[in-house]
């Protein structure tokens, strides 16, 4: 296993209660700004990938037909199966597996998604050619995640969020996504602000020692200034909002 998925499996063990438990109160309006991108309905079946503790997944499974949830981590998968069966869904199955390359057939999902995972990816085009191979034609691929406007604002976001988060790699830009989506038709992007309050989200992370303070630090430089490009702001305390963008194409 390589250094990537190893910091993955390491942060993501530690993170899957505290990110189960912040990002199922208040993400209701992002996971229907999702579905309605990737256009699921009732004859859908759906791969989620990367799907952490099945937040999405149990989402979309109450609008599709069925949701294949596939995560690297243990942890997250107990952490979906504990969701689900909390909601009384039966239209799921959970997978213990990598991205690349996913572990289906080609063409075996009608609608391929996956939330908040790409920052996460040393080489997310292997891994969008893996959710468009497992797509079938004329279905949908739909990837939600944070994203940086430049070449300086990526830098400075990428450092940011490794002081916090020592698995993130990069925010991949637009024009990064545009290039994935060259190849599908009818691309649609929505955009997204999930505000955060520093102290609250550093107690649910898992940064490296001096981490926590240097990431305090440059939210707190960049109040009223922006170059990272998250709304940095002291209003009621030390905040920010995560810049987020929903790319969907056809296959």
């Amino acid at each position: 296993m390589d250094e990537q998925r190893k910091l993955i499996l390491d942060q993501f063990s530690r993170q899957a209660v505290p990110f189960s438990e912040m990002h199922s109160r208040d993400d209701a309006d992002l996971h229907r700004l999702l579905i309605r991108t990737a256009g699921i309905n009732a004859d859908d079946t759906v791969l989620d990938v990367a799907c952490g503790p099945g937040l999405v997944a149990c989402e979309v499974a109450k609008v599709a037909r069925h949701v294949t949830g596939i995560d690297l981590t243990p942890a997250m998968i107990v952490e979906a199966e504990r969701r689900q069966q909390s909601l009384g869904l039966t239209n799921l199955t959970w997978v213990r597996g990598d991205a690349q390359p996913l572990p289906f057939p080609d063409g075996s999902f009608s609608r391929v998604v996956t939330r908040y995972s790409f920052h996460h990816f040393t080489d997310p085009k292997g891994v969008f050619a893996e959710m468009v191979r497992a797509c079938e034609s004329g279905g949908r691929v739909t990837v939600c995640d944070v994203f940086s406007t430049s070449a300086g604002q990526a830098e400075l976001y990428d450092r940011l969020e490794q002081h916090r988060d020592p698995s993130h790699t990069h925010a991949l830009r637009l024009s990064e996504f545009d290039a994935l989506f060259a190849g599908l038709a009818d691309v649609r992007r929505e955009f997204y602000r999930y505000p955060v309050k520093v102290d609250g989200l550093l107690s649910r992370s898992f940064p490296g020692p001096g981490g926590a303070d240097a990431f305090r630090e440059m939210v707190a430089a960049d109040v009223g200034v922006d170059r990272i490009g998250i709304a940095a702001t002291n209003d009621g305390g030390l905040g920010f909002s995560f810049p987020v963008v929903v790319v969907s194409g056809v296959k």
